[in-house]
């Protein structure tokens, strides 16, 4: 019977000695990895408190079930029917009843204080540095820099990872899902304040490493905030199910020195001058059309097919809309269509890249219109809405 107990209890307790070992490994990497169990502190303050304050709850429940489960198989061994041991005739005992009313409550206090102060501090969005206007969008992520003199600059971010490695023809690369063709800057030990929206559904923006999850809700915005202390690359995804292509939402966000950022920033803000300055400017057909072309493979393809031939979309080749008036082609391509997977493009593209895609839309596939749609058609359409 003994040897019968020791074994029960040698089942009992593996689980949970495994489960204990897997969580102390790598529990203080900045960043969760793919075999890793536990949560990370991740690279800022509040990260560490959460993390802190998560071990500190899983150790009192670790405390907890010792000694309730040590109570009970004491019970189990000691006082079994083998050894002669009676049964106990009370029914009731005030002590007991009093002791796990209070006992309990004592815990939760105990948790409350660190609880509450952790979360405090994650809605403390005073003294913050910088603000980023974040936008969800079907499937992709919209950044502004918000500044004090007007001059916001903003960019879209896409999915980095090549279809090829998506349809298995390629390797997948080390940053599979995970990487983008522009990553969000911001300087390291700086507090920047995120103001996160989304453009159609419902979104959430979540990067582990700099303790922020905010859900991307349409007519609404919600506040997070970081302040990472470690330079690095810090990657995320979207964290709530938002349509087909949900797992190409990757998130990356480049934490760099100060004087890095400055540069990055001086020159995006030069990009965007620049793009302002060809708004004045009238560009060729044959300059249209080396310009559109790269627009439409990365923004239209997917849906019209790399020749136009239409797929999830319909055909670009001798479309009624690409071979129809300029007013037509653009109101499609600024607005959208509403109820279809045809999206407006009129926040995602500039009017430089608008007007050289259209263009391309109209003259390539054998289309031919001959028509060359200047960027300051697309601002004039635009302000005329």
């Amino acid at each position: 019977m003994h040897l019968q107990a020791k074994r029960l209890l040698k089942l009992t307790l593996s689980p949970v000695l495994l489960l204990l070992g897997l969580l102390s490994t790598g529990a203080w990497a900045e960043e969760a990895q793919r075999w890793q169990v536990n949560m990370a502190p991740g690279v800022t303050e509040v990260g560490a408190q959460i993390y802190d304050l998560h071990m500190t709850v899983f150790w009192i429940c670790v405390a907890i079930g010792v000694v309730v489960f040590g109570v009970m198989f004491y019970s189990v061994f000691t006082h079994r029917k083998s050894l002669g041991v009676k049964p106990a005739d009370f029914h009731e005992s005030t002590t007991v009843e009093i002791a796990w009313t209070i006992v309990p409550f004592i815990i939760l206090i105990v948790m409350a204080f660190p609880a509450t102060r952790t979360l405090l501090e994650i809605y403390d969005f005073e003294d913050t540095e910088l603000d980023i206007l974040v936008t969800g969008y079907q499937w992709k992520w919209k950044y502004e820099y918000i500044d004090e003199n007007g001059e916001n600059i903003s960019f879209f971010s896409n999915l980095r990872t090549a279809k090829s490695e998506i349809y298995n023809e390629d390797n997948k690369g080390e940053y599979y899902l995970l990487d983008v063709d522009e990553p969000v800057v911001i300087p390291v030990n700086t507090k920047v304040r995120f103001l996160v929206t989304a453009n159609d559904v419902i979104h959430a923006w979540w990067v582990p490493a700099l303790a922020v999850k905010k859900d991307a809700i349409p007519g609404f915005i919600n506040e997070a905030w970081t302040k990472a202390l470690k330079t690095g690359v810090y990657r995320g995804q979207c964290a709530e199910l938002c349509g087909r292509d949900h797992g190409y939402m990757p998130v990356v966000v480049n934490v760099v020195e100060q004087e890095e950022y400055d540069a990055w920033l001086a020159g995006k803000k030069a990009q965007a001058a620049e793009i302002k300055a060809l708004m004045d400017k009238q560009f060729t057909l044959d300059e249209q059309m080396a310009a559109g072309k790269p627009i439409y493979d990365q923004y239209c393809a997917a849906c019209h097919g790399l020749n136009g031939e239409g797929g999830v979309g319909s055909a670009i080749a001798g479309s009624p809309v690409a071979t129809g008036t300029v007013a037509g082609h653009l109101d499609i391509g600024v607005n959208g269509v509403p109820g279809t997977a045809m999206q407006a493009f009129g926040a995602q593209l500039n009017d430089v890249d608008m007007a050289a895609v259209i263009t391309y839309q109209r003259n390539a596939f054998g289309n031919n219109m001959g028509d060359t749609v200047q960027p300051i058609d697309v601002y004039n359409f635009k302000q005329g809405q």
